[in-house]
């Protein structure tokens, strides 16, 4: 397995170059399977749209959350296409990384005008 800087770089680039060649505004599924594709053609693994289960009171639940993407099982990628990233979206993803006791997610954005300014990189307790 790939180390973490590794793997998020392949997917930042990844990200980079579908935004540089499509633009901002299509809608996150767009976005997903076209990531999904050049993420796979990188040589990664990727699962889309995996349940994330949540536990209460000792039960567990599958259906709680879906994922966009984890990539090499170890990176949670959530994707957007909006404007401006709300605070929400970072808590969202740090809650998936939490539930899934991952370390690294990566928060991209391909509504931003410029692909640099919309990818947040979020930690769990590294």
């Amino acid at each position: 397995m790939k180390d973490l800087n590794s793997i998020s770089g392949l997917i930042v680039d990844a990200a980079f170059h579908i935004h540089s060649t499509l633009g901002p505004g299509l809608l996150e599924s767009v976005y997903e399977v076209i990531l999904t594709h050049e993420l796979e053609e990188r040589g990664l693994k990727v699962e889309r749209q995996k349940a994330v289960p949540i536990e209460y009171e000792g039960i567990r639940f599958d259906e709680g959350f879906r994922a966009d993407l984890i990539v090499e099982g170890c990176i949670v990628v959530e994707l957007k296409s909006v404007e401006e990233l709300a605070p929400v979206h970072s808590k969202q993803l740090l809650t998936y990384l939490r539930l899934l006791d991952l370390r690294l997610g990566l928060l991209n954005n391909f509504g931003a005008p410029v692909i640099k300014t919309g990818i947040r990189r979020i930690v769990n307790r590294l």
